[in-house]
């Protein structure tokens, strides 16, 4: 084989992928912005705090688990606090850290957005698809996944733990917290 070049079928099945990552995540992200004012940052962010113990993470482990430079978790949490969806408060046995928390409207904000992320998923990707079309998908990025984690990543949290639940952690409580 090759090694300098992919082959027909590998070029295809490239293209059609990151066609289908790149659409998808576009719609969402379009979503996001016009009907929520969030960025998918935002979002992300905003996910990962409400399905944590008391709506809160040292910034260093959020960055660590979000694949992201702490450099640009900073400039993230920054436009976040200007706009009043998270603060940050001191990290507990770590003077030099800090915990991104997510404040009251943090919460209103997810808590609103988070039914039509699930929607578009759902219009663009879920029900697109077959239930065999789901398993394979399945299985294909699992095969993917588990190579990532063995060969390229260094014991850190892998992304699906945004996505574990068709829930997020407290939303039955929104006032929680």
């Amino acid at each position: 084989m090759d090694q300098e070049r992919l082959d027909e079928r590998e070029t295809r099945a490239w293209i059609a992928f990151q066609r289908m990552r790149i659409e998808v995540n576009e719609v969402l992200a379009r979503r996001l912005a016009r009907d929520f004012g969030l960025t998918e940052a935002d979002f992300v962010i905003l996910l990962r705090l409400s399905r944590s113990p008391e709506y809160r993470l040292r910034a260093r482990d959020m960055a660590v688990a979000l694949h992201w430079e702490r450099s640009r978790l900073s400039r993230q949490v920054s436009r976040m606090e200007a706009r009043g969806t998270v603060t940050r408060a001191p990290s507990e046995g770590d003077a030099r850290g800090y915990d991104v928390v997510l404040t009251d409207a943090g919460r209103v904000a997810f808590q609103a957005a988070w039914p039509a992320w699930v929607e578009g998923i759902r219009h663009c990707f879920a029900d697109v698809l077959s239930g065999e079309q789901l398993d394979a998908l399945t299985g294909i990025a699992e095969a993917i996944d588990t190579h990532y984690s063995a060969q390229h990543c260094s014991g850190a949290e892998t992304i699906d733990s945004h996505y574990s639940a068709a829930l997020p952690r407290h939303a039955e409580h929104p006032g929680a917290g």
